[in-house]
């Protein structure tokens, strides 16, 4: 038998991005400064994102597949990754977690993400699902001696775990309804063999819905959120309210329009009540929430629920306002979370909204980015956010989803109030304490990168939609 080696072109990136993840743990025995691991991690990173250019294509038989659609959010990936890196380098020194692992474990994680961007199979989704999870599920626990952080990391573990467990039975029905896990034979299985009304076959689409909407903090699936999002370190809770929601969209989008596309009738029908649920239980839960990053999990819920418009419509405008939609939202949610980095220091630990009491008056330049990135997840013009959701809101009502639209403009609404009493906070409170912000060079190149790219692609935003829909025109 001749043993002919697959073609790994169009895995060069994720080649390069494990062995910068190999040099990063290899390199923390030599250099005590872990501010240098950091830069060699981003200097890396940004390498690897060059290396997507001429990446394209399909390998081992199907299983691996590099296009527009992956390519996409590999560079959301990046970006989350990059920016992590640049808030967490003061963050962790100030929390006494300073280790080098904690970039090799992001590193890692955000493999199993681009594994997942570009999963042919069942199997490899699987792989990049659980590499990207054991990885979360540390850097959730990281600061050892926090039993907050502690109570993250276990119970981010046993739900993720338990979500698994859904996923492994989906994709064994699967596996047993058609004798492949390979998305595009799946399809066409079920289209030869008019399975479309098969009972079993729906019940595998709904084991797999949940354990994607675990992944995507969708309701009533995302029980794990607040308390995890409250626990982690406030670097981690960045990466984790944008690389894994991403990643979850990424294998939603490409399973239920690849292999299950003949019964998206029936996907469809079982996530609009979910899109309404989440949207419902993150913006009127929010309301309630004193601690900022419990307000910003719910947020994340809610947001879940709006993107998820864009999986419901399915159709390829309706995947690009999805994919755009995700863009914007990891740079204006990431800003949010680095202004509260910012707050955190010696004795001082930020998450509370009462900490933000006249900050406008002590700290002028940090409120103002603070509000536009507010002003940005509300929805409100010229922001991106407000370009994020017009694109996907036009994508439903084009596919005749008029009345969801309506109410999610409702629930948007709804969510002024709580994004928009910080900002009161902020602007019309006097300050009780004086706050010292813990300023670095990578926390004020975070929030240069974000809040710039907040506001241009409020006002400029054709470049990331026409990208995202020629990432999704393959579909």
């Amino acid at each position: 038998m001749n043993f002919q080696l697959p073609d790994l072109t169009p895995m060069i990136p994720e080649l390069l991005m494990t062995a910068l993840a190999l040099i990063v743990i290899l390199i923390d025995l030599l250099i005590k400064k872990k501010e240098v691991i950091a830069l060699i991690s981003i200097a890396g990173v940004a390498v690897v994102a060059l290396s997507l250019v001429g990446s394209s294509g399909i390998t081992f038989g199907g299983m691996y597949i590099s296009d527009g659609y992956s390519t996409f959010f590999k560079l959301i990936f990046f970006i989350n990754v990059i920016l992590t890196i640049l808030i967490s380098i003061k963050y962790i020194a100030v929390e006494k977690v300073n280790y080098g692992e904690y970039y090799s474990l992001i590193l890692f994680s955000t493999i199993g993400m681009m594994i997942m961007a570009s999963a042919g199979d069942l199997i490899v989704l699987y792989l990049g699902l659980e590499l990207m999870a054991l990885s979360t599920y540390v850097l959730a626990g990281f600061i050892r001696h926090d039993i907050k952080s502690n109570e993250a990391a276990l119970k981010y573990f046993l739900l993720g775990a338990f979500s698994s467990a859904f996923l492994l039975y989906g994709i064994s029905i699967v596996y047993g309804l058609t004798g492949t896990t390979d998305l595009k034979a799946i399809a066409s299985f079920i289209n030869e063999r008019g399975l479309t009304d098969n009972f079993s076959l729906l019940l595998s689409v709904i084991f797999l819905i949940v354990a994607f909407g675990f992944k995507i903090a969708a309701a009533p699936f995302h029980m794990w959120a607040p308390d995890v999002y409250e626990g982690a370190p406030t670097s981690i809770t960045a990466f984790m309210s944008v690389g894994p929601k991403a990643a979850g969209f990424a294998v939603l989008g490409r399973v239920f329009m690849v292999a299950f596309v003949s019964v998206k009738v029936d996907w469809v029908a079982i996530l609009i009540p979910i899109s309404i649920l989440t949207m419902a239980v993150g913006n009127i839960v929010a309301l309630s929430q004193t601690n900022i990053k419990r307000m910003l999990a719910y947020s994340s819920i809610a947001h879940a629920g709006y993107a998820l418009l864009g999986i419901i419509t399915a159709n390829n405008e309706g995947l690009a306002s999805m994919m755009n939609y995700l863009m914007i939202y990891a740079f204006m949610n990431i800003g949010a979370f680095a202004v509260i980095i910012m707050l955190r220091s010696e004795g001082f630990k930020g998450d509370s909204i009462y900490d933000y009491e006249g900050l406008a008056k002590t700290h002028p330049l940090a409120a103002v980015l603070m509000l536009i990135f507010m002003f940005s997840l509300t929805g409100i013009p010229p922001t991106a956010g407000f370009i994020g959701k017009l694109y996907i809101f036009m994508a439903a009502i084009n596919a005749g989803y008029t009345w969801l639209v309506v109410i999610a403009v409702i629930f948007s609404a709804i969510s002024a109030y709580f994004y928009l009493r910080i900002i009161m906070y902020m602007y019309m409170k006097e300050p009780k304490t004086s706050v010292q912000l813990s300023v670095s060079p990578g926390i004020a190149l975070a929030l240069a990168i974000t809040v710039i790219a907040v506001l241009v692609i409020g006002v400029l935003p054709s470049a990331v939609i026409n990208f995202a829909r020629i990432a999704a025109s393959g579909f």
